[in-house]
């Protein structure tokens, strides 16, 4: 069984200060800071951590996830066209009949002032587990762009010369 979820959302930020964020390791660092409901602890596989493809990350979930962990590796960093595509390598989706379990981060430039992040999750589970297709849902990505979405808003009002 294959499927896909996908949602775009503008947020009040330019294209190039979203993807400085999405486009390396500082979404992880802001998800853990703005978020520890959602991401407990995360570690960077220092052999391939630099943030490009091929980088491996751990994503320790909070006590009482129904997940405990998983791994991810950065398949796709496209710094022309903003694309960054991370599949889950280990542990999590793949523990429950997951085959595939693909995010991909699509940073499209509005005006100078908002862009839209679109996430997409694609996966593939065996038919014996089709039923685990539930636990697939956008929301969190939603939270997590919105929330990115605001602290970048907020930080650069925080440092415009006018609100000195």
């Amino acid at each position: 069984m294959k499927g896909q979820l996908s949602k775009e959302i503008e947020v009040p930020v330019p294209a190039s200060d979203l993807w400085d964020v999405y486009g390396t390791l500082e979404l992880v660092r802001l998800i853990h800071k703005l978020l520890p409901e959602f991401l407990h602890d995360f570690e960077v596989d220092d052999d391939v951590g630099n943030g490009g493809v091929g980088t491996m990350l751990k994503i320790v979930l909070p006590p009482g996830s129904p997940i405990a962990y998983y791994k991810e590796k950065f398949i796709k960093v496209d710094e022309e066209k903003r694309i960054k595509v991370v599949d889950v390598v280990e542990g999590g989706y793949l523990e429950v009949g997951f085959s595939l379990y693909r995010t991909t981060f699509e940073i499209i430039e509005k005006d100078e002032h908002s862009s839209s992040v679109v996430t997409t999750i694609d996966y593939e589970l065996d038919d014996a587990s089709a039923d685990n297709a539930a636990f697939v849902s956008i929301k969190p990505l939603e939270i997590v762009v919105e929330s990115v979405g605001m602290y970048l808003h907020e930080k650069k009002n925080e440092n415009h010369p006018a609100n000195r």
